[in-house]
């Protein structure tokens, strides 16, 4: 966990997370997202992905779980998360979620941060973050 006083313009964070079948069933029962082109192989075929993609807001809760769980971590709060769309990504990617703290906001203890997705090296969602990190 880092904490408000812990971090520091520039500080990057990586983590690694691999989009699987059941990841996409247990967001799709959870979300209530039944879109095909997530779920049904026949329908996805006629899409322009030619095939079955993730939810992208699946992917954007990568984001949430590694500002949550790890960087800065427990205790954070959510204040707002912009997000771009940038490529599909497919079930069996690993996505690499970066996040980045853009800004510190000393007065009210904030901390503006970049939150970007890559595939392989691709950029798939590009976005920012306005967080509460927990203080010491």
């Amino acid at each position: 966990m880092y904490t408000f006083e812990d971090l520091k313009i520039g500080n990057l964070f990586h983590d690694k997370i691999k989009v699987n079948e059941q990841s996409i069933k247990d967001f799709s029962n959870a979300s209530g997202d039944k879109n095909p082109i997530h779920l049904n192989e026949e329908f996805a075929k006629k899409t322009i992905f030619k095939e079955r993609i993730a939810h992208g807001m699946l992917i954007a809760s990568f984001i949430s779980s590694v500002i949550g769980n790890k960087f800065p971590g427990p205790g954070t709060i959510y204040v707002s998360q912009s997000l771009q769309f940038k490529k599909p990504v497919k079930i069996n990617d690993i996505v690499d979620v970066e996040i980045k703290v853009n800004n510190l906001l000393d007065g009210k203890k904030w901390c503006e941060l970049s939150t970007r997705c890559y595939v392989k090296k691709d950029l798939v969602l590009d976005g920012n973050a306005l967080v509460i990190p927990p203080r010491k």
